[in-house]
């Protein structure tokens, strides 16, 4: 595509080589969270997510940076650094944060990504203020960045970064990463800013996406817009599997597939706290004979409303027994001010006051939900005690929340009803899967995975655990970044989609 746009602010790549950052991170947010202490003074604590527990030793072993938003409308407080590792924070104004994030990233992107579950939203404000604040992360980058850097832009609230830094900074390696699903041709099509989008993500050197349907669509997409005129031109793009031409310069396309930190769920899992912690969660419930456990955020593609409306029909044709079942709804409140997902809430929250007030009794109602943040080891121990998971969305990009339950499921216990529309699922093979759309097939999933006998049990799960404990995060980081270092060449791989190979190895297999 055409790399004539003007670089940020007017300036210079040369104006912009001051940070002394071998590897810097880009995300929406950043890996600290601010804490208020009783006396008042403020405190910035490391966040607890996967992301940061895979990329924090490469970040100290190469002298890195992080760029990214404190989640703090007109902040400008400046966070403290994480020992080594450098913060650089990009402050957020309430218009930026209602049109930028949950204007075009959540009420435009997110649902477009996720195959128009919800209606997407276009527009030219949001899509404005996009630019804008894509901008500042880029510009904050390369302030960041030493010469010759390797940068890593996380995820769909900043695809227009990958250009804007390389206008501002050629000598850069960059990559992308796409944390959610990458759309169909002809879902992405709708957009009107499609080709600015695919611009900004060809401006890296790598994009990965979770699975090679992702990178075929995108191969694809880049394919249909060859050629095409817009204002600003003709794209002059040529692309081939796992491979797009853009000018002078090889765009490699392939799929990681992002996991867990895996062994630390699996070591936490097996303590003592734990242990005693899941089986009190059991008699708190009253001892059921079964325990079927849903852990999402609040969110429209997650499905929490068909695992709902399946346990309904099964207990009203009374193929479960509504006396020897409870089901945990842990929702994580989320984007709480987006229309759609308010409306969301209200529903779910009747479905569950339908089915306890359906098939309940006094002090043990058949659902017990709770809409707040649950702490981590509360969590595992959830897991622990849980003898089901359910994980149905509609549509997700991987879902780690299948592979952490199977993670901290060492005593080859519980079982795993899984939705086909899951990254997840083409790893996770021998979960119960479904159609999240095809609700008899998810209450048989349901009632197979709850009427499993031991031995069955014990042959899947162990199956499970072997594809995720030997498939952590960190192997994950690794695989891109190594990926994005070495490659030289690329050769299609049927088996797989796309496979990149490198300089001295017999092949990565992506």
């Amino acid at each position: 595509m055409a790399e004539s746009a003007e670089v940020p602010d007017g300036g210079t790549p040369a104006d912009h080589i001051s940070g002394d950052a071998q590897f810097v991170v880009v995300a929406n947010r950043l890996p600290v969270d601010k804490e208020i202490l009783p006396d008042g003074t403020v405190h910035w604590k490391r966040s607890p997510g996967g992301l940061v527990t895979a990329l924090e030793p490469i970040l100290r072993e190469k002298t890195g940076a992080w760029v990214g938003w404190s989640g703090i409308a007109d902040s400008d407080d400046n966070p403290d650094d994480i020992p080594g590792i450098e913060i650089f924070a990009v402050p957020l104004s309430t218009r930026e944060i209602a049109e930028y994030y949950e204007g075009f990233s959540n009420a435009t992107l997110w649902p477009l990504y996720h195959d128009v579950i919800v209606k997407p939203e276009y527009h030219r404000e949001w899509w404005n203020t996009y630019v804008e604040v894509n901008r500042r992360f880029a510009e904050k980058a390369a302030q960041a960045a030493a010469e010759g850097a390797v940068v890593w832009v996380q995820d769909y609230q900043l695809q227009l970064v990958p250009k804007m830094l390389r206008m501002l900074r050629p000598d850069l390696k960059i990559g992308f990463f796409l944390h959610i699903p990458f759309p169909p041709v002809e879902l992405f099509m709708q957009m009107p800013w499609r080709t600015e989008i695919v611009e900004g993500l060809l401006g890296a050197d790598l994009i990965g996406f979770h699975l090679p349907g992702g990178a075929q669509n995108f191969l694809f997409l880049a394919r249909r817009l060859a050629g095409q005129a817009t204002s600003k031109g003709t794209i002059g793009v040529r692309s081939r599997f796992g491979v797009v031409q853009v000018g002078f310069r090889t765009v490699r396309v392939g799929a990681f597939p992002i996991s867990i930190d895996s062994g630390d769920l699996d070591t936490k899992s097996k303590s003592k706290e734990i242990r005693t912690r899941a089986a009190e969660i059991r008699a708190e419930l009253g001892n059921p004979k079964t325990i079927m456990l849903g852990v999402d955020r609040l969110d429209y593609t997650k499905g929490i409303d068909v695992r709902l409306k399946a346990l309904s029909e099964l207990l009203a044709e009374n193929r479960l027994e509504a006396s020897e079942t409870v089901m945990i709804q842990l929702a994580t409140p989320s984007r709480e001010r987006v229309d759609s997902y308010v409306r969301m809430r209200a529903g779910i929250e009747q479905l569950v006051g339908n089915i306890n007030g359906s098939y309940g009794a006094v002090g043990h109602p058949v659902v017990e939900y709770l809409h707040r943040p649950i702490p981590r080891d509360e969590l595992i121990a959830f897991f622990v005690a849980a003898d089901v998971m359910l994980v149905t969305p509609l549509r997700d990009g991987m879902n780690l929340v299948a592979k952490e339950y199977v993670a901290c499921r060492s005593d080859l216990g519980g079982a795993l009803v899984l939705s086909e529309f899951t990254g997840a699922a083409a790893e996770l093979r021998t979960a119960y899967q479904a159609n999240p759309y095809d609700l008899e097939g998810v209450k048989d999933a349901i009632e197979v995975a709850v009427e499993q006998t031991p031995q069955e049990g014990r042959r899947r799960m162990r199956a499970l655990r072997r594809q995720v404990l030997a498939h952590d995060v960190a192997k994950w980081a690794e695989s891109f970044l190594g990926t994005l270092d070495s490659t030289t060449q690329t050769a299609p791989d049927a088996n797989r989609g796309v496979h990149l190979v490198g300089r001295g190895e017999s092949g990565q297999d992506t």
